[in-house]
Formats: C-alpha cells, structure tokens, sequence
C-alpha cells in the first residue's frame, strides 16, 4: 500500500530559498546540496548509481515536508518532478532500498553535524534579535537500571 502523499510536487528546493534569508541575503537552494557534500560517502565505489548528496538533499526535503519512512521519502523524491532532478542534476531517481542502504551506513554524527550548521546559518536571528529557542525533554520509561540515571531525550526548536 503506497504512503499517503505529503505535499504537492512543488519543488521543496525553491520552498528552502524563500524561508529564512541569511544576513540579510536569500541563499541559493542548492546551498542544501553542498552541505550534503560535506558528509564522508560510506558506500563502496564500485555499484555507486547516486551521487550521496543527492540523496542527502532528497531525503532531507521529504522529511522537511512531512516524510516520515523510507518508503514516503521515496516516493516523494520520485514524484518531486522534472524540476528537482534537473536542479539536483539527475536522471533516474534513487528508489527505497537505495535510501535505507545509504541511511543504514551512514555515520550519523556527521550527517547530524552538517545539517545542523546549515540550519543554524539559515534560522540565524537578525540584528538586534534575540533567538528565541523551545526546550522539551523526557526521560525513556524503562531505561534506568538500579543505580544508573535513566535515558534522557533533549529536543531544542528555533521559534523562527
């Protein structure tokens, strides 16, 4: 059963430029793409068919959107349209397997890293604003083992 649609084939790529202008300047959507670059490629060379930061950038853009599995990362990149492949520079269009291999090797410290500049730069407050962040956290129920403090979960969002 495919997943349910989660937004229209508008390019999310423009969607990106338009949100948050970086001192004082908008900042090209293929930005995304070169962050993307930074992260080491684990896979071996031999079988490569996608270039890592195209996967990266669509992934990244489904789940900006609302993508929430492999399957419905997928298939939004399959139904983004001529428009994304074309900025993204791709013919064929990575399937299912080919995100959840890449995500499965992936170091995800570094993909963490990478993104999480990229969105710092682009939510960056202006001047004379304060950054205005909502905290939440828990601790995982069951994850305390007699004398050892249980499990924290942090989550930090820029109100912008």
């Amino acid at each position: 059963m495919p997943a349910a649609p989660l937004s229209s084939a508008v390019p999310v790529l423009d969607q990106l430029a338009a949100v948050a202008p970086v001192g004082g300047r908008r900042v090209p959507p293929v930005d995304l793409l070169a962050v993307s670059e930074q992260v080491v490629d684990p896979r071996k060379r031999r079988g490569r068919r996608h270039r890592l930061p195209v996967v990266l950038t669509l992934a990244t853009c489904a789940v900006l959107v609302g993508a929430r599995s492999f399957t419905a990362i997928a298939e939004w990149a399959a139904d983004a349209g001529e428009a994304v492949a074309g900025r993204l520079g791709i013919v064929r269009v990575p399937d299912v397997s080919t995100f959840r291999r890449v995500f499965a090797l992936l170091d995800a410290d570094a993909l963490d890293a990478a993104l999480g500049a990229w969105v710092a730069g682009r939510t960056e407050p202006g001047k004379g604003q304060r950054r205005r962040v909502a905290g939440d956290g828990k601790t995982l129920r069951g994850s305390r083992a007699g004398d050892t403090a249980g499990r924290h979960l942090l989550a930090a969002l820029d109100q912008r």
